[in-house]
C-alpha cells in the first residue's frame, strides 16, 4: 500500500471512531456531569477534565450539567445521546446507585460502560452557625421527641447523606420512615439552604463544606468515617455512640456500545490523568482519598454496591 493511501485510510478510520484513541490525536472529550454546578460530581468532573488536558491525552473537554433525580436525568441523556461515542464520559458514584434503587428510573447504569472509580470521601453533618442546637446529641434528643421537626438537607433521595440520616434514626430508636429529609438537586442548592437555616442539619462530603466550616458559617457535629477526618477535629458518629459508618465514592463511566479496546483506551487516559500535577492538586484541595479501581474490577464493585446499599436501605426503611 502506498504511503499516501495508508495515511488516507488512517484518517478515514479515525473519522468514524474505529481507530484506537492512542493512534489518534488527543481526544476532544465530552463530559456529562449529572448534577447542578457546585456539587461533588461537578467538582470531580471538572478536575478530571483539567487533569486529562494536563496529561496531554485530551485536546479539549466540554461539560454538560444535567441535574436531578440523583443523576438519573443526566444518565438518561448520556445513555440516549452518546451511544458508541469513544470520547464521551460521565461522572457518577454511590449517590447514583442509591438513587436508582429508590427511584427505579427507566434507564440503568448497566446500559453504560464502567471505566474507573476515582475517589472516596466521607460525609460530614453540619449545623448552620445560628442553629439553636449545639451538637449531634441535642439533634438526636429532638429527633426522638419529634422526628419531623428535624429537617435533614442533602443530595438527592438515596444519596449517602440520606442513607446516613436514616441509619442514624434507626440506631437511636426512631423509625427511619419518619425522618424529614429534604433533597436538593446539587451541592450549591444544599449549601444555600443550610446557610439560610432552611434545614436543621446538612450533610455532604467534607470538601463541599470545608470553606464554610473554616469561616464559621457551619458547625460540624459528626462524620460518617471510622476515624476522624484529616484536618477536621470532629468526632465520628461511632465515637458519639451512633453505630453508623458509610462512605461516598465517585467514578466515571463511558458511553454505551463502545468496544473493549475503546474502553481500555479511556481507562488508560484516565489513569494518566490521575498521575498528573493537576489531579494531585485537586486531590489535596478537596481532601479526596484515592480509590482507583478500573475495568472489570470496577464493574464488579458497582454490582456489589447495588446489593449492599439495597440491603442497607431496606433495613433502614427507605425501600
Amino acid at each position: 500500500m502506498r504511503r499516501d493511501t495508508f495515511l488516507k485510510s488512517l484518517a478515514a478510520l479515525a473519522a468514524v471512531g474505529s481507530l484506537p484513541l492512542s493512534a489518534q490525536a488527543a481526544a476532544a472529550i465530552k463530559m456529562m456531569l449529572p448534577a447542578n454546578p457546585g456539587g461533588g460530581w461537578d467538582t470531580t468532573g471538572r478536575a478530571l477534565g483539567k487533569a486529562l488536558q494536563d496529561a496531554g491525552v485530551a485536546s479539549s473537554v466540554t461539560y454538560d450539567n444535567k441535574g436531578g433525580a440523583a443523576g438519573a436525568i443526566g444518565l438518561a441523556q448520556f445513555v440516549n445521546s452518546s451511544k458508541g461515542d469513544p470520547n464521551a464520559m460521565m461522572v457518577m458514584g454511590a449517590v447514583m446507585v442509591g438513587g436508582i434503587i429508590t427511584g427505579k428510573p427507566p434507564v440503568n447504569l448497566s446500559q453504560a460502560t464502567p471505566l474507573a472509580r476515582l475517589t472516596s470521601e466521607y460525609n460530614v453533618f453540619v449545623l448552620p452557625a445560628n442553629s439553636p442546637y449545639k451538637n449531634m446529641a441535642e439533634v438526636v434528643a429532638q429527633l426522638k421527641k419529634d422526628p419531623g421537626s428535624i429537617k435533614w438537607g442533602g443530595g438527592s433521595r438515596g444519596s449517602t447523606e440520606h442513607i446516613a440520616a436514616a441509619m442514624i434514626a434507626r440506631e437511636v430508636g426512631v423509625d427511619p420512615a419518619k425522618i424529614n429529609y429534604v433533597a436538593f438537586r446539587g451541592g450549591g442548592e444544599a449549601i444555600s439552604a443550610i446557610l439560610g437555616g432552611n434545614v436543621t442539619v446538612g450533610g455532604s462530603g467534607y470538601s463541599e463544606f470545608a470553606e464554610y466550616i473554616a469561616s464559621g458559617k457551619m458547625k460540624p457535629i459528626g462524620v460518617t468515617s471510622g476515624q476522624r477526618l484529616k484536618g477536621l477535629d470532629t468526632p465520628t458518629l461511632k465515637e458519639q455512640g451512633i453505630n453508623v459508618e458509610i462512605g461516598n465514592w465517585r467514578g466515571v463511566y463511558g458511553a454505551p456500545g463502545i468496544s473493549k479496546a475503546q474502553r481500555d483506551e479511556l481507562i488508560a487516559m484516565i489513569e494518566k490523568a490521575t498521575k498528573s500535577k493537576a489531579w494531585a492538586e485537586a486531590m489535596q484541595k478537596n481532601d479526596w482519598t484515592a480509590a482507583w479501581l478500573a475495568g472489570d474490577a470496577f464493574a464488579k464493585f458497582v454490582d456489589d454496591e447495588f446489593a449492599s446499599l439495597r440491603a442497607t436501605m431496606v433495613k433502614s426503611g427507605m425501600v
